[in-house]
């Protein structure tokens, strides 16, 4: 069945199974090599392994956000050439996804347990924001992806130094986070005003305050 065949039904079949598959890891498969995976595991404190799995759970977390905004816009976009761009984003987002859960394995730890909470109000967003028009939709996926810049950047600059393995990891994920953000502008996204980033910024605090712990 091609895409331009599908239904609204048949896309909401289609959202449940990417639910399921985002929020249990279940057959999510990253379609380029993680970045970590030539790279050494550090000898870390057990501080230092905390704090590491703690920021790389607020990155998987922003993840399972980033696909539920996307499928959540997919489902409600008007024009399918839109609808595309965010299913293909999402794909390439699932690459994010696995590295940060392999990560959080190999450091001992776990996703948030607030994962389901996070998918549903973002998706909820995210399909809110389509129905309202595809230029907002894709201005909120370019607002969004500059704060999760911005929680990248920041946390090259708390990870531990010898951790180069999430180092590694958090430095593609910004490369391309920084692309999705400047794509969906050029896409013809609304810019949004600086109040309206201040409010995102609150949430997304919010969100990364408890996934660091929970």
């Amino acid at each position: 069945m091609t895409e331009r065949a599908l239904s609204l039904f048949d896309r909401c079949i289609v959202g449940v199974d990417r639910v399921l598959r985002t929020l249990t890891d279940t057959d999510s498969v990253a379609r380029r090599p993680s970045p970590a995976q030539s790279l050494p595991e550090a000898e870390l404190t057990d501080s230092e392994r905390r704090h590491a799995a703690g920021l790389m759970r607020v990155n998987h977390s922003g993840e399972v956000c980033a696909q539920a905004l996307y499928q959540g816009q997919a489902l409600t976009a008007k024009l399918p050439a839109v609808r595309r761009d965010m299913e293909e984003a999402a794909e390439e987002e699932v690459d994010h996804l696995v590295w940060c859960k392999a990560r959080l394995d190999d450091l001992g730890s776990h996703p948030s347990y607030l994962n389901p909470l996070w998918y549903g109000l973002s998706f909820t967003l995210g399909a809110g924001a389509g129905l309202i028009s595809d230029r907002v939709s894709l201005g909120f996926v370019a607002a969004t992806e500059e704060r999760v810049c911005d929680h990248l950047r920041s946390h090259l600059k708390h990870l531990p130094a010898t951790d180069q393995r999430s180092r590694a990891v958090v430095e593609q994920m910004l490369v391309d986070e920084t692309k999705h953000a400047q794509g969906a502008l050029r896409a013809g996204g609304l810019d949004f005003p600086v109040p309206v980033k201040a409010v995102m910024t609150l949430v997304s605090k919010a969100m990364t305050t408890t996934s660091y712990h929970l």
